[in-house]
């Protein structure tokens, strides 16, 4: 439409020119009616929006499982369930008489019987305050060996697990070679334990967001520290080794994941 004063292009659907201000006519023209909505399609006094199709119970579930940076939600802990239940076995085995409890542990020389550096990490001995501290270390290597078997796998728990006990075994026995006594896996405890808490060390160090409580983890730590000064089948030597160990696997598979990343 143009303006007959000014000559200026304007809307039809106005009454006057917005530029010189001349009327165009005396009303507005009439909007066209808006088509009518067909059937199923969202009508303006209807703000619902159609209701999606149902989620299967599956889907539910895996949503619901726990999803953390580094850690495989699917996974199960059948390394960590591996090691807690063959020192079950070996406690009924030992109980009904089927082994001795003599023949499994490393008490001073070991005159070539070399599987007892594995055997001494599943055996504890008989009482009360024995058996507080084999829920302790038992606890402990399920919990950190489950957390860490969920971030890096079975293989792993396995190897750390072993690796921190016969070398915490054998340093027991290098510094006592007459009167070293070792029985339970208070060592593999500390280094499942101090593998898992390195990320979030390193995290808590560079000033980041971290998912653990560390302060948990320093309590756990110092009580399976403490734990051979009430117990002598716990080696202290084995534990410190074996906290050594972890925080060095520990900082390998932190620095592997950077790099990968």
């Amino acid at each position: 439409m143009v303006c007959k004063q000014c000559g200026a292009e304007v809307s039809p659907y106005i009454t006057e020119c917005p530029y010189c201000g001349h009327r165009l006519r005396r009303r507005a023209p009439k909007l066209p009616r808006e088509i009518a909505p067909t059937r199923g399609a969202l009508s303006p006094f209807k703000r619902t929006a159609p209701r999606p199709a149902p989620v299967p119970m599956a889907t539910r579930r895996r949503a619901l499982r726990m999803d953390l940076p580094g850690i495989a939600a699917q996974s199960r802990p059948y390394a960590s369930l591996a090691l807690v239940g063959a020192s079950m076995i070996l406690w009924v085995a030992w109980q009904a008489g089927a082994v001795t409890y003599a023949n499994l542990v490393v008490a001073g020389p070991l005159h070539g019987h070399w599987w007892r550096l594995a055997t001494s990490l599943f055996v504890y001995p008989a009482g009360f305050t024995a058996y507080v501290y084999a829920f302790c270390v038992l606890a402990a290597v399920f919990v950190f060996g489950w957390l860490t078997e969920r971030r890096h796998g079975g293989i792993v728990v396995l190897a750390l697990f072993f690796a921190s006990g016969v070398a915490g075994a054998l340093a027991t026995l290098a510094v006592y070679p007459h009167d070293g006594f070792v029985s339970g896996a208070n060592g593999c405890a500390l280094a499942l334990l101090a593998a898992w808490a390195v990320p979030d060390l390193l995290a808590a160090r560079r000033g980041d967001h971290y998912e653990g409580d560390l302060l948990a983890v320093g309590v756990i730590a110092a009580a399976l520290l403490v734990l051979p000064f009430a117990r002598p089948e716990a080696s202290w030597l084995s534990g410190v080794v074996g906290a050594v160990i972890g925080l060095v696997v520990g900082l390998g598979l932190a620095r592997m994941g950077t790099d990968s990343a």
